[in-house]
């Protein structure tokens, strides 16, 4: 077998045999096979279509192209993915619940890109927090505590670095079956028995309209079903930040915010709702009804937050954190912005507002970038609410005031006002499982 017939395969539109993906996903992560015979295959790829089988195929290549964890964690190993956004602290709050009800979350998470933030990152901004772990670790951690989030481990996948890497500069990122397949490549290699997909819409989403963001959360679910793996897809909205803090240390303060019961808004209502997925998903619990009895129980009781702690503890971060959030990473320069003019808050920009979190050193442009866990910034007001001129529509939280009056404009421009009232932002659009698409 040799590349160029797997090109002209898929070149002229036709499926890919199990053995011509194993030839390629094997060429790129050995090295055998040149950048630009990938990249020709890849725009081909994107041009041309993948049928379902050709991207469960896909999926499992990458998968086995590096180590493939078996872990024993005394329970089904669920994980949750979300497609990236702005404000998106959600494994935050979950991960710990989920445990709290019996759930085993074992959590791979990626450090933040571009627009989006990173699980990570956020995690790294508690004192002493390790995120690299040995895998034997990992698991011992889900097995004991119920939770553990780390970063990707290098083994997993590898081929999907490479090809990964190829699609960021070849214009081939918004390929549908080449997003899903990396996405459940890494999970599958992870060990995730049941995975649970927050497939975000909207303006800071990675897929923008509704309708391709429910295909690719169709392909992945279709993956699933044909890899013997439970996934279950919710379509969720980031036409704004889903939470009001953005930024590490501000995001690890509003989890904890929320698992004790000081904050109420989306960022909670979308948590359990993901939650309550899980659980079913992984067996926990029969049905969503129970799933979410038993969440509103873990969160009013405290066990979740008691959970979070544990998770800190086990993983060496201080974990006082969850009961004095000013220990937490704290910027220099604080400060509010106002409004400058009155209306209803009608749309809001959420890849330039994650654009002006990255640029105040919230976020990374390459992956070599350092992060500063305390700057961000905290919105005051939500798509639908009423502004006044002058009110103060945000808090920043910057190194300086030269930064601070920068990211000033940057949000004030990302933000537009309507004469007329304007309904709040929609959170929760579908759930997709194997038995198909259900609007919510």
């Amino acid at each position: 077998m040799d590349i160029l017939s797997v090109i002209e395969t898929k070149k002229q539109g036709q499926p890919l045999s199990r053995e011509q993906i194993r030839f390629f996903v094997r060429g790129a992560a050995d090295g055998t096979l040149p950048d630009y015979q990938l990249a020709a295959l890849l725009m081909a790829i994107r041009l041309q279509g993948m049928n379902a089988q050709e991207t469960a195929d896909l999926t499992m290549e990458m998968a086995a192209s590096g180590s493939m964890l078996k872990p024993d964690v005394s329970g089904v190993p669920v994980d949750k993915h979300s497609t990236g956004g702005v404000g998106d602290t959600t494994t935050l709050i979950l991960a710990p619940l989920v445990a709290a009800c019996g759930g085993k979350v074992l959590k791979m998470s990626g450090r933040g890109l571009g627009h989006t933030g990173g699980t990570v990152d956020k995690l790294e901004s508690i004192r002493g927090m390790q995120v690299e772990l040995p895998e034997d670790t990992f698991v011992s951690i889900v097995r004991e505590v119920g939770c553990c989030v780390v970063g990707q481990s290098a083994r997993l996948a590898p081929a999907d670095k490479r090809l990964y890497a190829l699609r960021d500069v070849t214009g081939t990122v918004d390929s549908i079956p080449l997003i899903a397949s990396s996405i459940l490549s890494k999970k599958f290699a992870a060990g995730a028995s049941a995975i649970v997909l927050d497939v975000k819409t909207g303006s800071g989403a990675l897929m923008p309209t509704l309708d391709r963001s429910i295909d690719l959360a169709k392909t992945m679910v279709d993956i699933g079903n044909l890899a013997g793996r439970k996934i279950i897809a919710v379509v969720s909205g980031m036409d704004e930040p889903l939470g009001s803090h953005v930024g590490n240390a501000l995001e690890v303060k509003e989890a904890v915010d929320v698992l004790s019961g000081r904050t109420e808004g989306p960022l909670k209502e979308v948590s359990l709702f993901l939650g309550a997925q899980m659980l079913v998903a992984s067996g926990v619990c029969e049905n969503e009804s129970e799933a979410q009895k038993q969440l509103d129980e873990a969160l009013s009781s405290g066990r979740g937050l008691e959970k979070l702690k544990e998770m800190i503890r086990a993983q060496g971060g201080d974990s006082a954190i969850c009961d004095d959030v000013t220990l937490l990473p704290k910027a220099p320069c604080i400060r509010p912005v106002y409004a400058k003019e009155a209306g209803w808050l009608a749309k809001v920009n959420g890849v330039a507002l994650g654009m002006a979190a990255q640029q105040m050193g919230a976020g990374r442009a390459t992956k070599e970038d350092a992060i500063d866990p305390a700057v961000g910034f905290v919105m005051e007001k939500r798509i639908g609410d009423w502004v006044d001129q002058g009110d103060v529509i945000c808090i920043l939280h910057a190194k300086d005031e030269a930064s601070a009056t920068e990211t000033q404009e940057k949000i004030l421009a990302a933000l537009s006002f309507s004469p007329v009232p304007v309904p709040p932002a929609r959170l929760i659009y579908a759930l997709v499982t194997p038995e198909g698409v259900s609007n919510i």
